[in-house]
């Protein structure tokens, strides 16, 4: 849990384009609801740059806790002076809670998707992209899965999400990108973990083929537009689980770790439904 509050009184989000996100959006209204005095704010910080710096901000008494969003995951996760389980296997975190002079480091990513997917075993999945939402779905699903299919443009990400998946000895392959729009038909569970799809003009992530009966989408994109990717799965009949979901459920996940009043899981919900609207 967060440390008492004394004058601590600001949420952030740290990203390369945090200022762009929903998450500000998203919980001031709530955290104004709560009166908890508290704000979130967006801090936009680059690829290169001074994390040693943002750190020391995070450690200023005023902060209570700062979300992070790409492409700091991974340095959240080293920074972190204490981690829980599910940061230590995907070397990402996405929550560092300020607590006695120290940053806790949490994976909220992964609870999410554990929580979206209802713990339903998975006989083939095939994971588009391996970056951090990549290793949280992987993660969520390391008990539950028969095998798994990684694609990204980038081989070398492909390859180090392997040896994860191999590592929990799951049975799993890297392919290419090709190969991956060929396996969709007979998977179980597809997760796009790409930007594809942010752009209205952007088809679906897996080419568009039918897929299997059985089959669920996991797209992590939330825009202001519903996905080619999702109206293309629901023209086909599939369940869908959207980056608007995934937003919610990270953001209910929160709840304990800040010490908030439970009535927030509630507000969240109804506040990102306003927002869903609006966009």
């Amino acid at each position: 849990m967060a440390e008492p509050r004394g004058h601590a009184s600001r949420l952030v989000l740290i990203g390369s384009a945090a200022s762009q996100a929903m998450s500000p959006g998203l919980w001031n209204p709530v955290l104004q609801e709560l009166g908890s005095g508290w704000t979130y704010e967006a801090w936009d910080v680059a690829p290169d740059a001074d994390l040693g710096a943002v750190r020391r901000r995070l450690l200023e008494p005023d902060i209570v806790a700062a979300n992070v969003t790409m492409p700091h995951k991974h340095w959240a996760a080293e920074t972190a002076d204490e981690a829980t389980g599910p940061v230590q296997l995907s070397g990402a975190c996405n929550l560092l809670v300020r607590q006695d002079g120290r940053l806790a480091g949490h994976n909220t990513d992964v609870t999410a998707v554990g929580v979206l997917l209802e713990g339903r075993y998975q006989r083939h999945a095939l994971l588009l992209g391996a970056g951090g939402a990549a290793r949280a779905a992987l993660i969520a699903l390391k008990d539950k899965v028969g095998r798994v299919s990684i694609a990204d443009r980038d081989p070398h990400a492909s390859e180090e999400l392997l040896d994860l998946a191999n590592g929990f000895g799951i049975e799993a392959r890297a392919v290419t990108w090709q190969e991956a729009q060929d396996l969709a038909p007979g998977a179980s569970l597809i997760v796009n973990a790409t930007p594809v799809g942010k752009k209205a003009t952007d088809g679906p992530v897996w080419g568009g083929a039918r897929l299997a009966p059985d089959a669920v989408l996991y797209d992590y994109v939330y825009a202001g537009h519903a996905t080619a990717s999702v109206e293309r799965a629901m023209e086909l009949g599939v369940r869908c689980i959207d980056g608007w979901d995934h937003l919610r459920e990270q953001a209910v996940a929160m709840v304990p770790l800040l010490g908030l009043d439970g009535r927030a899981c509630q507000l969240l919900q109804h506040t990102l439904g306003e927002l869903r609207e609006k966009h």
